[in-house]
């Protein structure tokens, strides 16, 4: 049996932590899984791990489990970044063509993304990735691939996307603590678009929005290219709170009730039905409440998530204006009901993202940011693989000057 490589996906999210190990088999599409696992969060809040030390026990646990489970050891993952301290900065850099006869090479457009980077930030932010969205040769917008061309002056629009470090520090030390590798980190949003949108709906322009338990990651396409990011510290953890406030009851029965009776069907929609349920704990009074009531408090607060996407597109000015629509994806999309909802409040076609590329594994949402993590893994792994390959070829051919 021909070995495989495995990729594994590590979710930290605010309400559960999640691994998922997968392989990509020679010539196929899909990836098969070898196994997933999960356990309740702790030590991170509203995506940010504030106890690494508690974060990073979780993390061994799951290793062990996901070892003893799939029989394969696990010595590195790729994790995702959360939290609303991630922020983008759009920035330029201008450079002068290197070469004499003005041909725009390689070099050349690094080093003008490079320059784009050269801008002030707080001593305690720092730039995690950089996103070039468009070139500009000697005035000339909209170019994508300027290697090759003629010209004088170069200019990199790039897009910068930058993290408090205190808390990117926390993140690195909970994986590390855990005796693995860290092999990169990714933002929630950027894994999950890379498992469920299509290129064609990154090229008309789309919108993703990954509804967690304690924030909402919002990755904004067009062109093929991300344009925005943004992280909004609210998520369906604050729909139990609201339930358990309003009804009033505790939290975990709040849960109870989110997940067996919770819908954000619009109000008059000939799907919602007005009646009283009565839900009977035991050891205690029986708790009865109105689907009406329970149908506002839950749309209440999924027109707010939808009302700060809204106000961020507004920002870039692209509300209304994305032909691929809004992706949901996360726990929170599961709700009945929120695909009307979210086309209703956003003015945009809508879709429930599912990551299909993953043979036996749930059609699950949820899933959405470990698969992102996986598959972004893979093509890392294929990159580096494919340029030991080159400079192998490039040594070997170098070589067969000095064979007799």
């Amino acid at each position: 049996m021909a070995k495989h490589r495995n990729i594994i996906g590590l979710d930290i999210g605010t309400h559960s932590i999640k691994l998922l190990s997968a392989y990509k088999k020679p010539n196929e599409d899909g990836f098969e899984v070898l196994g997933q696992v999960q356990n309740f969060s702790l030590g991170v809040r509203k995506g940010v791990v504030i106890d690494p030390q508690k974060v990073g026990e979780t993390i061994s646990s799951l290793v062990l489990n996901a070892e003893k489970d799939t029989g394969h050891k696990i010595k590195s993952v790729y994790a995702n970044l959360g939290g609303s301290h991630l922020s983008c900065i759009s920035s330029k850099g201008i450079i002068s063509v290197s070469r004499a006869d003005r041909k725009i090479s390689e070099e050349d457009v690094d080093r003008a993304i490079q320059a784009g980077r050269t801008f002030l930030l707080p001593s305690n932010k720092e730039i995690i990735d950089i996103f070039p969205r468009e070139f500009i040769v000697d005035g000339e917008r909209g170019i994508k691939q300027p290697s090759g061309l003629e010209g004088v002056r170069l200019e990199a629009d790039v897009l910068a996307l930058c993290c408090f470090s205190p808390y990117l520090k926390n993140s690195t030390q909970a994986v590390l603590s855990s005796g693995i590798q860290l092999n990169d980190f990714m933002p929630s949003s950027l894994a999950s678009a890379k498992a469920v949108l299509t290129p064609r709906e990154k090229e008309l322009g789309v919108a993703i929005l990954d509804i967690g338990a304690g924030t909402t990651d919002m990755a904004v396409f067009e062109e093929g290219e991300v344009i925005d990011v943004a992280v909004f510290p609210i998520g369906s953890e604050n729909i139990t709170n609201d339930i358990a406030v309003c009804l009033p009851t505790d939290v975990d029965i709040a849960e109870r009730i989110k997940l067996e009776f919770g819908t954000c069907e619009p109000q008059g929609s000939k799907k919602t039905k007005v009646s009283d349920r009565k839900i009977t704990i035991d050891g205690e009074e029986p708790l009865v409440f109105s689907q009406k009531k329970l149908n506002e408090i839950i749309e209440a607060r999924v027109c707010e998530i939808f009302g700060l996407a809204n106000k961020e597109l507004k920002r870039i000015s692209k509300n209304g204006l994305l032909p691929g629509g809004i992706v949901l994806v996360g726990g929170g999309s599961k709700l009945p009901g929120i695909k009307a909802l979210a086309k209703r409040e956003l003015k945009l076609p809508c879709r429930i993202g599912i990551p299909e590329s993953f043979f036996s594994l749930d059609n699950d949402p949820a899933n959405a940011t470990l698969c992102g993590l996986v598959m972004h893994g893979f093509d890392a792994e294929e990159e580096n693989r494919g340029s030991r390959i080159n400079i192998f070829g490039w040594l070997k051919k170098g070589l067969r000057h000095f064979i007799p």
